[in-house]
């Protein structure tokens, strides 16, 4: 059995997420694993609201920022995902991460 791991990333500071992402891309595929990505999805406008008081009513202007999101796959080289999973990441990135468990093509479970 193959384990693929799908590591989302997600962060409002475009360039330390680029720079994270690439720098663990180089590092997965320098340590001979194999990697798909990154692949970018579109940003997300996110509104927070602002009030003057702890009840809802009077209101500053609201907040906004963008979030960017980033994921790649690690194929196989569990070894190496599982480093990859435990280092520190900055704070500003927020890190999912999900293990697949792939069968290879032609087998059969009986």
């Amino acid at each position: 059995m193959t384990f693929v791991t799908k590591l989302d990333f997600a962060s409002g500071d475009r360039d330390v997420l680029v720079e994270t992402v690439q720098e663990l891309k180089e590092t997965i595929e320098r340590k001979g694993a194999e990697c798909k990505g990154p692949h970018a999805s579109p940003s997300e406008r996110v509104t927070v609201p602002l009030y003057k008081n702890l009840s809802a009513g009077d209101e500053f202007s609201p907040w906004r920022y963008d979030v960017y999101r980033r994921s790649m796959e690690i194929h196989g080289a569990d070894d190496i995902a599982r480093a990859v999973v435990g280092r520190d990441f900055p704070d500003s990135i927020h890190v999912e991460v999900e293990v697949d468990q792939k069968k290879p093509l032609g087998h059969r479970r009986d």
